[in-house]
């Protein structure tokens, strides 16, 4: 905590007076996080400039591309051995993904869009948990999203 205060110019003291404990401090933290993404990840899919496979991609990495490697595969233990430090982030967060992500494919007026989005969001996690590299994950989610959204049909 030490750290923390001396980083945002503030005494200990006065991070006690705004987060009363480490996990709520955590928790606001990783809240500011998810919404940042969350914003980016808006942004990504409501742009025009781009085709929806490649806007897709963009908000996938965004939400899942830059939690793969050495450094995140700690994450879910952490989060298993407690999993209210989150609050309902764990619900919330996923929850306006997948919302975003089926108001892009809906507007693209693809027929099922809502379950082209599922089925997108499962195949994302499921490559999460098998490539060890961001490059690889993207690889094979471009694959992924060829495949569900018929790619000529979504530009």
């Amino acid at each position: 905590m030490d750290d923390v205060a001396k980083a945002a110019h503030i005494s200990r003291p006065g991070l006690y007076f705004l987060f009363d404990s480490k996990p709520a401090l955590f928790r606001e933290a990783v809240a500011h996080a998810l919404n940042r993404d969350l914003r980016l990840i808006a942004q990504h899919l409501s742009g025009a400039d781009r085709s929806l496979s490649e806007r897709l991609i963009a908000a996938f990495d965004l939400w899942a591309g830059s939690y793969i490697g050495p450094l995140t595969q700690d994450l879910p233990g952490a989060m298993n051995a407690d999993p209210s430090i989150l609050g309902t982030a764990l619900d919330d967060a996923p929850r306006q993904f997948e919302e975003l992500v089926i108001n892009a494919i809906a507007r693209s007026r693809l027929a099922d869009g809502a379950d082209r989005a599922r089925t997108l969001i499962s195949t994302s996690i499921g490559i999460k948990h098998q490539v060890p590299n961001r490059a690889e994950y993207l690889d094979r989610l471009g694959v992924a999203v060829a495949f569900l959204l018929d790619d000529a049909t979504a530009r």
